[in-house]
């Protein structure tokens, strides 16, 4: 099978990677960030170091990796990206962050370990893309659906148990859409926030609008910068009668909610 013209256009190459950065970094006067997801141990380090050659001003890891062997252990996935991170923080000078995936059995730990490992900042999270059946054409294929508001209770979640206590920038990415999320993100204490589906959807003009909205929200609210704003309503320095908010004791609060909600109906 040969590959389709879409696919031959996505296939850009890293050449035209790095020259994208190169032309990034004349274009704008703020860093330039890139991303990379590597396969081989000398790939992730190879390409590591070119893109800081092009000009990148830090370099995010893009795990993008499923563990199906059933004889890989979680203690040996936890380990393949800790040598990732180990080796290409070796590699270069610029700051480095980790995109995780959420399915570690023990997030916080993984993100110690990571912080302790030299990661200057973990992206949460890395959203897997779920295939689908084509069931006419007998094949699998890929299912693209663009993030909605609801996807970002997930990172806001564990931001708001992490904040405070990794030695790492937080960032959150996923369902990332309106200036009230961004303002949610940041109470949960997250550096930066991160925009993809809306942008795709509304163009490049709506960072304007969420920046506008966001001026307007803190002036309504008595906040006069974004660094008072910035964890205050993490887990740790939140101080308010139930400190498991962000913990499964919400559940049976969730559901009464739900519960009154459908009545109401």
């Amino acid at each position: 099978m040969t590959p389709s013209s879409r696919e031959r256009q996505v296939r850009i190459g890293p050449d035209r990677y790095f020259n994208e950065i190169a032309s990034a970094k004349e274009a704008v006067a703020i860093p330039v960030i890139a991303s990379l997801n590597g396969t081989t141990s000398g790939g992730w380090i190879n390409f590591a170091k070119q893109i800081e050659q092009a000009g990148a001003d830090a370099l995010e890891l893009n795990i993008y990796w499923i563990p199906t062997d059933p004889a890989l252990s979680g203690a040996e996935v936890e380990k393949r990206y800790l040598e990732i991170l180990t080796r290409v923080r070796a590699s270069v000078r610029i700051p480095v962050a980790v995109k995780l995936s959420p399915f570690f059995s023990s997030l916080p730990n993984m993100a110690k370990e990571l912080a302790e490992a030299g990661a200057d900042g973990l992206v949460l999270f890395n959203r897997f893309y779920q295939p689908d059946i084509n069931a006419e054409a007998v094949d699998v294929e890929p299912h693209i659906v663009l993030s909605t508001s609801m996807a970002m209770r997930l990172p806001l979640r564990w931001i708001a148990i992490l904040s405070g206590w990794i030695e790492a920038d937080l960032a959150a990415t996923s369902g990332i859409h309106r200036a009230i999320d961004v303002i949610k993100l940041l109470m949960a204490g997250a550096d930066v926030t991160m925009l993809c589906s809306v942008l795709l959807q509304s163009g490049i003009g709506q960072i304007r609008v969420i920046e506008r909205e966001m001026r307007e929200w803190m002036e309504k609210h008595g906040y006069d910068s974004v660094a008072e704003l910035q964890g205050s309503m993490s887990q740790k320095n939140w101080h308010c009668s139930d400190p498991t908010a962000f913990e499964r004791a919400q559940y049976v609060r969730g559901v009464s909610t739900a519960q009154r909600t459908v009545t109401d109906e």
